[in-house]
């Protein structure tokens, strides 16, 4: 039985490593601030992962296959209705984990409203919480709603212009959490490595 065959398999063999290398290298298994941050640190790759796939693979993959449906291309219907759902699912429930990782961590070191109000000692990891806040809005309140209306998961029935509107909505929200990821991945590493000490 190999547990690199299934996706649940796969998770857990990378948590047994980790904590096989907890006990080996840090005295044990680490506290629970440890493990939030790790849990932080993996769904913060998933959900940034999952914007870049979109923003660098599917959205153009998308585009040529619906360019290439009338000369006898695939179309996206394989992308649509089997790729992105899921993608999807991932993507927004991987930024509410990332978030709420985060603020807790931001808690439990006694900096969470400090890190809000830009005060001195947690400015830079402020700006880094503020664009994680803003792109979770973005995920659940305007590209997952219209993402519903483009991928008909709304369960209705949409005309052409609430789809392209829908599709610009969705992309621009899409694209503005993309430039934010930069800064926001800079404002997190510089304040954990002490490159910044605003």
């Amino acid at each position: 039985m190999n547990p690199l065959k299934s996706i649940t398999g796969t998770i857990v063999t990378g948590v047994v490593i980790a904590a096989i290398v907890m006990i080996i290298f840090a005295d044990g298994i680490s506290s629970s601030v440890q493990w939030t941050v790790w849990l932080h640190a993996l769904s913060g790759v998933a959900w940034i992962g999952l914007l870049y796939y979109f923003n660098f693979v599917q959205v153009p993959g998308v585009a040529k296959a619906l360019s290439e449906a009338d000369s006898g291309g695939p179309g996206p219907a394989a992308i649509n209705k089997y790729v992105a759902p899921n993608a999807l699912l991932w993507f927004r429930w991987a930024a509410v984990v990332t978030w709420l990782s985060g603020a807790s961590l931001l808690a439990s070191y006694g900096i969470l409203g400090a890190a809000f109000t830009f005060q001195e000692g947690a400015a830079v990891i402020g700006v880094g919480a503020w664009m994680g806040t803003i792109m979770l809005f973005n995920v659940w309140v305007l590209i997952w709603p219209n993402q519903k209306k483009i991928l008909g998961l709304d369960g209705k029935s949409h005309e052409p212009e609430v789809i392209a509107k829908a599709k610009t909505v969705a992309l621009m929200a899409s694209r503005t959490n993309t430039a934010l990821s930069i800064p926001m991945l800079l404002s997190m590493t510089a304040y954990a490595h002490g490159g910044y000490p605003f």
